[in-house]
């Protein structure tokens, strides 16, 4: 049985985004995704992969800390 620690990632991809003037087009042809995927990671449906996240934060000149936050849940099958 997998599993579910709770833990999620939130973003700040939005902010980051509209402060720079930006579309979710253009940041999606910067960092090399669809505009759907920028979409769903601003809405945060979307986990993106330690890459994308990376190029996100360079592309930003953040550390990546700056626009995702790991926030540790709690082990629901914990005996």
């Amino acid at each position: 049985m997998k599993k579910d620690f709770g833990d999620t990632i939130s973003n700040n991809v939005y902010e980051y985004r509209v402060l720079a003037r930006m579309s979710q087009q253009e940041l999606a042809e910067q960092v090399g995704v669809s505009k759907q995927t920028i979409f769903v990671m601003e809405k945060g449906n979307y986990v993106p992969t330690l890459l994308l996240a990376f190029r996100i934060a360079e592309f930003f000149n953040v550390d990546v800390n700056d626009i995702f936050t790991y926030e540790k849940g709690n082990d629901k099958n914990e005996n």
